[in-house]
């Protein structure tokens, strides 16, 4: 049993689904051109570090399955609900549309990326803990980070906005979302720490996933169970 597990789980779901909506919209700050998604997004990479430093790559996988099914019931409902004829006076059908009637190219974008940056920071984040015996969390965090943002970055533009933008707009989205999101996983690093030491005090739980199945398939919480 855990203490915490299940209410980051939920914190981690609200964050990936508050992304997808605000993404609708590109913004423009300064040295930055990104979607409005990528302002909250690097939070579940910083959830995605937490949950496998503290809880193994098992639960970790869990969660990323959790937010996944989130994300994939909204896009659904939000579908279904668009495409649904309007009440008589109601006048914002075109408004709907245009912020939550989201393309099938968007939602498998979304979804695509979702997935393989997510279980590629988690992967690496379990990897490097062993390598590094458990310490020097900050290369853990980060590095995993460096790999999962790049797969999920890549992935999310390219099959999102391939032929609409122009190439030279959708080079600065995908250098734009990548550093930045980087950038907030640095800045949050202190605060990882923190959260980290306090879980593995709480929860009396520190895993090493030294015999773990990586599957992201898998459903097995099978990781061992360990304090240094």
């Amino acid at each position: 049993m855990t203490r915490y597990f299940e209410v980051i789980v939920g914190f981690f779901v609200a964050v990936v689904l508050i992304s997808n909506v605000a993404s609708t919209k590109i913004v423009d700050l300064r040295w930055f051109t990104f979607d409005g998604g990528t302002i909250l997004f690097p939070l579940a990479y910083i959830f995605g570090d937490i949950f496998t430093e503290v809880y193994g790559y098992a639960r970790s996988r869990v969660a990323i399955w959790t937010g996944f099914a989130g994300a994939a019931l909204m896009s659904l409902i939000l579908a279904v609900v668009g495409a649904m004829p309007p009440a008589a006076g109601w006048e914002h059908q075109n408004a709907y549309m245009t912020i939550l009637g989201q393309t099938p190219r968007i939602v498998l974008a979304s979804l695509v990326a979702y997935f393989a940056g997510e279980f590629s920071n988690s992967y690496v984040l379990a990897k490097m803990k062993i390598l590094t015996r458990g310490r020097w969390l900050w290369t853990r965090t980060i590095g995993s980070t460096l790999i999962g943002e790049l797969v999920d970055t890549f992935l999310f533009c390219s099959i999102a906005f391939l032929g609409s933008f122009p190439m030279s707009l959708l080079g600065k989205i995908i250098l734009s979302n990548y550093v930045f999101k980087v950038g907030v996983e640095v800045m949050f690093t202190p605060v990882t720490y923190r959260i980290v030491a306090f879980l593995k005090s709480a929860e009396q739980m520190d895993v090493y996933d030294r015999e773990t199945d990586f599957n992201p398939f898998r459903f097995r919480l099978g990781a061992a169970r360990e304090l240094p």
